[in-house]
């Protein structure tokens, strides 16, 4: 079984920084491509970011410039900086992961997703 396991969100003020994390731990053969989504209450989910094995970067245009998505292929693990954060960015942020396990199964995982909240 795999588990995407999100930490960083939080209230922070318009202008300011935060950071998102995301752990992927189970049976993972490898990790292909780890990216970024967001959600408002009854929006569907769009994309923020995402960053291939071969560290190919993607974004969406209203983060371009302010966020900064990475990744360390050896913890696993995928970040999110987010900088000069605006009100228009709060949302649940989620955590996704295209991976193929020890079992040679491949699929997209989901962590649980971290509220972030920009205050004006």
């Amino acid at each position: 079984q795999v588990r995407l396991v999100e930490s960083g969100g939080g209230l922070v003020q318009a202008g300011g920084s935060l950071r998102l994390s995301c752990l992927a731990s189970g049976s993972i053969f490898r990790i292909n491509v780890m990216g970024w989504y967001r959600q408002a209450p009854g929006k569907q989910r769009e994309l923020v970011a995402q960053i291939t094995s071969g560290g190919m970067i993607n974004y969406a245009d209203s983060v371009k410039g302010r966020f900064t998505i990475s990744r360390d292929n050896a913890k696993n693990t995928v970040y999110l900086q987010m900088n000069s954060l605006k009100p228009e960015d709060t949302f649940v942020y989620y955590c996704n992961a295209e991976i193929t396990t020890n079992q040679a199964m491949t699929g997209a995982y989901w962590g649980q997703g971290t509220q972030v909240t920009v205050s004006s």
